[in-house]
């Protein structure tokens, strides 16, 4: 190309645009321009399985969010401190459902909402878990806590006491009085087969249930303290143990007596002399009611009765009422002494001695003693044989002291009967 060649005109198109427009025959200008086709979805993604899939899975997700949303409010319903103002008992009946024990907490101002601890309760699958009883709900206590309270059965206990040296009638009798328990007692139980102490229940627990439970103890004391007694005992089972500490028990409340008493009848008992203690004369005389209400009298000392150990030879036939675990170990274990009397010393302890005539001086001494307590002369009037004076040792000897714990006119009054 020559280089005289003369530029290309304002007008005329740049190399560029000659470039990017092809020239086009007649034909082809006619035709309308070719657009490329849409991508065509595939089969496998139009199935209508596929479209259901989507929409449960969309379904799903909102479900999920629902749910999670519901949990996160619940929990925090769970974990907010509740309407109680203080502490509260409540007692759930037996055979209260799921909406009858919401009710109740709601009444009794423990939750805000039924139907918030239904359904708490059925998110949990507790519903069959929850128990019914007496329970303590704290201030301001969780729904969350209350359930766990409730699943686990963390019932109130409550302490009955059943003092030593009552009979089986007595005992029944308490436990009838007692609000804490349910039920009837069927028959009283056999005399010194209840284990005297402090058992825990809940409310509502059956009367024989805890008969059961005091003879269960009884029976399981009573063996432990057997194999552990004194070679040398003059008793050959369990039950004359058992009938010789119910006696101790009724003697003395002293603990650092008991020993010296057991050992005073242990010792009389090798020596065969009567024991002549005044509870198994009451005994034999009211039975199981436990008390004359009044002194004995000189008539009902020679009264015989299978109990009456004024006039029975060893024990009597059975125990006078039921002995706690300290007058069994008493008996199994008691002092080495040689002591054959006890008296009470007029300060609710007892006076022991060996022999008649210490025992004789021990007598006059609180003779004097009751005497100046009634303002009476300091030296006491002389007592009458009956009154102080014991057989010789050959025979019975003098009867042991009153217990000092239990104010019993029988027990006490000695204007009839001899002293001890």
């Amino acid at each position: 190309m020559s280089s005289n060649a003369m530029p290309p005109g304002p007008g005329a198109p740049s190399s560029a645009e000659t470039k990017r427009i092809a020239p086009r025959s007649p034909r082809a200008a006619l035709e309308p321009e070719r657009v490329p086709a849409p991508v065509r979805r595939s089969a496998r993604a139009r199935h209508p399985l596929v479209v259901v899939g989507n929409a449960i899975f969309t379904f799903l997700v909102l479900v999920a969010v629902v749910v999670g949303g519901a949990v996160w409010i619940g929990k925090q319903r769970l974990d907010d401190p509740g309407p109680l103002a203080e502490d509260k008992s409540v007692l759930i009946p037996r055979g209260a459902g799921i909406r009858d024990i919401a009710d109740q907490l709601v009444r009794e101002g423990v939750i805000d909402h039924p139907w918030t601890f239904v359904g708490a309760v059925v998110f949990r699958k507790a519903r069959e878990d929850l128990k019914s009883g007496e329970y303590l709900f704290q201030k301001q206590a969780s729904l969350g806590d209350v359930i766990d309270t409730l699943v686990e059965g963390r019932v109130v206990q409550h302490t009955i006491t059943v003092p030593e040296g009552l009979t089986s009638e007595q005992i029944v009798q308490r436990l009838l009085e007692s609000d804490l328990l349910s039920g009837n007692i069927r028959e009283i139980p056999r005399e010194g087969s209840l284990l005297p102490e402090t058992y825990k229940v809940v409310r509502g627990t059956p009367r024989d249930q805890v008969i059961q439970r005091m003879q269960q103890a009884q029976r399981r004391v009573l063996q432990e303290v057997w194999d552990h007694r004194m070679a040398d005992l003059p008793l050959r089972t369990p039950e004359q143990l058992l009938t010789l500490a119910s006696i101790v028990e009724k003697e003395t409340g002293k603990p650092e007596e008991r020993t010296r008493v057991a050992a005073v009848f242990v010792n009389r008992l090798k020596q065969r002399m009567r024991l002549q203690s005044d509870p198994t004369i009451i005994y034999g005389l009211v039975g199981g009611k436990g008390t004359l209400g009044r002194p004995i009298m000189r008539s009902e000392i020679e009264q015989p009765t299978p109990y009456n150990t004024y006039v029975i030879d060893g024990l009597p036939p059975g125990p006078i009422a039921n002995p706690g675990r300290a007058a069994l170990e008493a008996v199994a274990n008691p002092a080495r002494t040689k002591e054959l009397f006890f008296v009470a010393d007029g300060t609710g302890g007892h006076t022991f001695s060996e022999s008649l005539d210490q025992h004789q001086r021990a007598v006059t001494k609180l003779r004097a003693l009751e005497a100046a307590q009634r303002g009476e002369a300091a030296a006491a009037p002389p007592a009458s044989p009956a009154a102080v004076a014991a057989p010789a040792p050959a025979g019975p000897a003098a009867r042991p002291a009153p217990p000092p714990r239990r104010p019993d006119p029988a027990a006490t009054g000695r204007t009839q009967a001899p002293a001890r």
